[in-house]
């Protein structure tokens, strides 16, 4: 066996979570029959009483709609806009051509347009990508946060997998952003989220957090994956910021990107909330299953799919694959308006069906999230431009330039086509 250390790629992680739970996905399963599966069913549930609607449930609905928000692009010089060889501001990292064009996050006009857009869109919170302390230089998240405060939009982070010894400060890293964000603020706009009992709290999403110590590459050699960490020590870590904060909130929730539900368990997780579009809302029922079984709470994401920048130039001897698109793995020719149109249309698809398949799942009545009193649907994403599942407004095709409808962009005809329907969608639950 090769001692050669790696670290997994985004899309191999993402690829080893639906290995993790592929097991999971192969019995039938009816989100309306309360968790048991259709095999089990012999005759009709009795009539259950009516129950309450998520409003009367959770007097703070809309915070528990909850964007993930992306505020790493710069410009002069550019920033993530450069990503994978391009060369901004006509060659940008994405598919499609922001409304705005590639902009800077730290720009207070941009942060007030994303305010307002998120606001609108009847959304409560956003959930910022963060990469450790001082990965914020500048004050960039205070400068933030005070722009989503004025707009009544409140502000919690997903943990990335900025180093290789992260898991090692996972309590260090949740005690900052509470002191940081929450005390230093007086609590202006920290998102702590209100169970249906009552209890309030702050939640905190980790990307990349229960990984695999062996990955097989597409060569066939066995490589150590150098951020693994074993389920114990994220059980130290989780204990102890339950032990930190256990006189100053009713709970903490720390929720997991992973189908490892064992494992999940082990390290002490609350439970999970899965990133990838490319696990589809028809294979989550039974992971929610699982989850419920586990006494583990679960959120999957409204999202509309994914179409991710594909390298121009890639090593033949490489792993490298494009990114599919989703949903269906379906190809198109972008120069095509009616392909375009097609691939919008599926993205109205996925975002009509993750939402209601999350809605059903998180309400069925025998759900440990029911039981536990946790509903909490993430919104994947504002504004990650580059797998080009944002909800962020791009360009209508009639505003692309010349030049930008030679380099390729996938943009539909309605660049709001998107948040548009999010908005709709939204409204009529918390009209419920």
């Amino acid at each position: 066996m090769t001692r050669n250390r790696v670290k997994l790629s985004r899309r191999q992680f993402l690829d080893t979570i639906a290995a993790a739970g592929a097991s999971l996905a192969t019995a039938p399963f009816d989100a309306a029959a309360g968790f048991e599966p259709q095999t089990a069913r012999k005759r009709p549930a009795a009539k259950r009483p009516t129950r309450r609607t998520l409003h009367q449930r959770f007097p703070d609905l809309r915070r528990h709609f909850i964007f993930e928000y992306y505020p790493w692009y710069r410009t002069n010089p550019f920033g993530h806009w450069n990503e994978a060889e391009r060369q901004p501001p006509i060659d940008i990292a994405s598919n499609y051509m922001p409304q705005l064009g590639p902009y800077d996050s730290r720009s207070t006009a941009v942060i007030e347009q994303h305010a307002k857009w998120i606001a609108e869109a009847g959304i409560g919170a956003i959930n910022v990508s963060w990469w450790g302390p001082g990965s914020d230089p500048g004050g960039l998240v205070h400068a933030l946060m005070d722009v989503m405060r004025a707009h009544d939009i409140h502000v919690t982070f997903h943990i990335e997998p900025y180093a290789d010894d992260r898991a090692l400060h996972y309590a260090s890293d949740i005690q900052y952003l509470i002191t940081e964000y929450g005390d230093r603020r007086h609590w202006d706009c920290f998102l702590l989220l209100q169970d249906e009992n009552g209890a309030v709290g702050p939640v905190f999403k980790s990307f990349g957090t229960i990984l695999v110590p062996l990955f097989n590459d597409c060569h066939g050699k066995v490589v150590h994956v150098s951020n693994y960490t074993p389920d114990q020590v994220w059980r130290q870590q989780t204990d102890q910021i339950r032990k930190l904060f256990a006189g100053d909130f009713d709970r903490v929730t720390l929720l997991a990107d992973s189908l490892d539900l064992p494992r999940v368990t082990a390290g002490g997780f609350d439970g999970i909330a899965i990133y990838d579009n490319n696990v589809r809302p028809d294979e989550w029922g039974p992971y929610a299953q699982g989850c419920t079984a586990r006494d583990l709470v679960f959120s999957f994401n409204c999202n509309p799919g994914f179409d991710g920048l594909a390298l121009r130039h890639v090593d033949p001897n490489s792993c490298y694959t494009p990114p599919r698109f989703q949903p269906g793995d379906a190809v198109y020719d972008w120069s095509q308006r009616s392909q375009r149109e097609a691939a919008a249309a599926g993205s109205v698809a996925r975002i009509t069906e993750s939402l209601n398949t999350t809605l059903a799942l998180q309400t069925a009545p025998a759900s440990a999230n029911v039981r536990r009193g946790f509903f909490l649907t993430y919104i994947n994403s504002f504004n990650e431009w580059h797998e080009g599942h944002q909800f962020e407004p791009m360009k209508s095709a009639a505003d692309l330039t010349a030049a930008e409808r030679a380099a390729g962009y996938h943009d539909p005809d309605n660049g709001r086509y998107r948040i548009d329907l999010l908005t709709k969608l939204v409204a009529g639950v918390l009209a419920r």
